[in-house]
């Protein structure tokens, strides 16, 4: 027989970077601005103190044409935009005269007020003496002049010292704790931000055939992220790529030691890493290993289980373990019998048991041999594995179709 060459299939390609950033909102579910507590503590503190803000200077009377803008910026004590509330401007700290609403930025703007001297009142959720959720200030600014024909801007900005200074010992000492929360947060998603780029700058660099560099940043990565399977994922494949078996089977079996330790292991990314791991280590000289690591990727993700066992077929063919790739083309088959390898594979692994009939001095395939070879044939009716396979079926004396239909 000829000699032919099957290839390997590989899952790298499906492999995506799965590391996800960290959620400021998360951190600030707490805060109350939006959604609670510490600032309504502090409403309601400020004010049970001082009562409404102060009264203000009433504006002139102005012409249509020469009136003033306003706009500016809301956020709460943890730097977080304030969105969908009120903003009023006042004279007496509880008459509105002008209404306008942050947008889902915090941003807001209005037009059409007259000059004069204002109270900036800004709404939003507290916490009544009564423990229930209610609308109420949050936070104002006073003395606020606004001048016909000028856009001023006024923020209201929970960050400054002078506003967390008044705020109950207790609500200052969770806001703090927010904060570090979330300046671990923003250090967390930038190192992830850099561990990503790294991931797919190092896919590039494979893709360009530039295989030590992409195994220097996927080391990086590794470094970055020691704790994310999918980092020594990556490298174990830029070592593949490589052609450095050894290698890339050591970081693969890392890989799926984190892999199959996360509180929600992802059953296709561990088949995949198996899958690959079984390649690396066919190319090591371990073959047994290697479908080891075949059998355990058909477990992990049964999907795509003669995907799995197919690779599996393949390298027993090609180290030439007919009975051992018989029975792996049989489980390929059994999980997808729409591939034409298998097929094949199992009409060579029943071949090797043929006979020659001493009068006819023709070769006598087993049962199944030949059907096998067919609808491979049918199949797949073109290339060097179909000419061995008609071959084979000639020199049996059975009968070849001229070409078999493609499905």
């Amino acid at each position: 027989m000829k000699k032919v060459v099957i290839a390997l299939f590989s899952r790298s390609a499906k492999m995506s970077a799965a590391i996800s950033a960290l959620s400021y909102a998360v951190m600030c579910a707490a805060l109350c601005i939006a959604a609670g507590s510490c600032v309504g503590a502090t409403s309601v503190w400020a004010q049970a103190a001082s009562g409404a803000p102060a009264a203000s200077t009433a504006p002139p009377a102005a012409s249509a044409a020469a009136t003033a803008k306003i706009h500016g910026h809301a956020q709460d004590p943890l730097a977080q935009p304030v969105p969908n509330t009120k903003v009023e401007i006042t004279t007496d700290g509880k008459t509105p005269l002008y209404t306008f609403t942050t947008n889902d930025y915090g941003d807001y703007q209005g037009a059409g007020i007259k000059p004069g001297t204002y109270t900036a009142v800004l709404f939003g959720t507290i916490v009544g003496k009564d423990g229930k959720p209610t609308q109420g200030i949050v936070d104002f600014q006073q003395g606020v002049k606004l001048t016909a024909g000028q856009d001023t801007q006024v923020d209201f900005d929970m960050t400054r010292q002078e506003y967390i200074s008044k705020l109950p010992p207790d609500v200052q000492k969770h806001i703090a704790e927010l904060r570090k929360a979330n300046a671990s947060a923003e250090q967390a998603n930038t190192q992830i931000k850099n561990v990503n780029k790294l991931i797919i700058d190092a896919r590039t660099a494979r893709k360009a055939g530039n295989f030590d560099q992409a195994i220097a940043l996927d080391t990086q990565a590794t470094q970055g992220k020691p704790d994310v399977g999918l980092t020594w994922y990556e490298l174990g494949d830029s070592y593949l790529a490589a052609k450095k078996y050894p290698d890339a089977a050591t970081n693969y079996q890392k890989a799926l030691t984190l892999l199959t330790a996360e509180k929600a292991p992802k059953p296709d990314v561990i088949a995949a890493a198996d899958n690959n791991l079984g390649e690396a280590l066919a190319d090591s000289g371990k073959v047994s290993d290697a479908v080891a690591a075949y059998e355990a990727a058909a477990k992990a993700d049964p999907t795509q289980a003669g995907m799995y066992f197919t690779n599996e077929a393949v390298v027993l063919f090609k180290t030439g373990q007919g009975d051992g790739a018989g029975a792996a083309a049989d489980k390929a088959i059994a999980a997808d019998p729409t591939k034409p390898i298998p097929y094949y594979i199992k009409g060579w692994a029943l071949v090797q048991h043929a006979t020659v009939d001493p009068k006819t001095n023709k070769i006598v395939l087993p049962p199944g041999c030949a059907d096998a070879y067919r609808k491979f044939l049918d199949m797949s009716p073109t290339g060097p594995l179909a000419d061995d396979a008609r071959n084979i079926l000639a020199q049996a004396g059975e009968t070849v179709h001229g070409s078999y239909k493609k499905h």
